[in-house]
């Protein structure tokens, strides 16, 4: 039994492999691009919204409620990232349904990428938010004393990302992989009902613990690290 997909070699550029966790990381980005622009070709308020177009907007003002939640604020630039971040990880969990596909997210490379891109963006985010010194200063609050503390707690947020994320996906694999040997008429389609609700889960999980994260970055001095309060102007 695979439990990765890294070790599948799809095909070769030069002397650079390319297996099959970045190939299908490529199909998931190309497929959201071009069912996004299909959607949105037509955005304009003269055109009545389809029901895909509903879709989209349904998803999209609920994943802005759940920052504004969080944040008490309306980021765009959040929305970009926690979305992108969401839609990414649901659409490669969700796709494990469809035969031979191999999710990215059952690669521990990809959800490694995935967290240190939130580790990344905290930085950014708080910095844009507080200014560099302002930021660098969390990091000896409440006191100096807390600063390795403070810098071990922030890395450990991104392996925790990645390895719950990983996790989560491998130990689904593995449950489906002995419920198959056991009786493989009729727990496919138990584990793929519940693999789909799985992926959902975890890709709201990694993007609300994510957002905490960024917000909690961005947070103005007097909050005492919690959720901004004031909307930006």
């Amino acid at each position: 039994m695979q439990l990765t997909p890294d070790d599948q070699i799809v095909f070769m550029i030069g002397n650079l492999a390319i297996n099959r966790t970045i190939f299908n990381t490529w199909v998931i980005m190309a497929a959201l691009t071009v069912v996004s622009m299909l959607i949105t070709r037509q955005l304009r308020p003269d055109v009545p919204p389809n029901r895909w177009r509903t879709t989209l907007e349904v998803i999209v003002i609920g994943i802005q409620e759940q920052i504004s939640e969080v944040t008490q604020r309306r980021d765009p630039r959040l929305l970009h990232f926690a979305g992108t971040l969401f839609l990414f990880i649901v659409t490669a969990n969700v796709l494990t349904v469809v035969p031979g596909f191999d999710t990215p997210t059952a690669s521990l490379s990809t959800t490694v990428a995935l967290a240190l891109s939130v580790l990344a963006a905290v930085p950014m985010f708080g910095i844009g938010s507080r200014g560099l010194r302002g930021y660098l200063r969390t990091f000896i609050e409440p006191s100096v004393i807390m600063l390795p503390f403070n810098i071990i707690g922030e890395f450990s947020r991104g392996i925790s990302l990645a390895i719950r994320l990983y996790g989560n996906i491998m130990s689904g694999a593995v449950i489906a992989a002995i419920l198959l040997g056991i009786a493989p008429f009729f727990f496919p389609v138990a584990m793929d009902m519940l693999g789909l609700l799985t992926g959902v889960i975890q890709a709201y999980i990694f993007a609300v613990l994510a957002t905490v994260y960024i917000a909690a970055a961005i947070a103005p001095p007097d909050s005492d690290g919690g959720p901004h309060t004031e909307d930006p102007t």
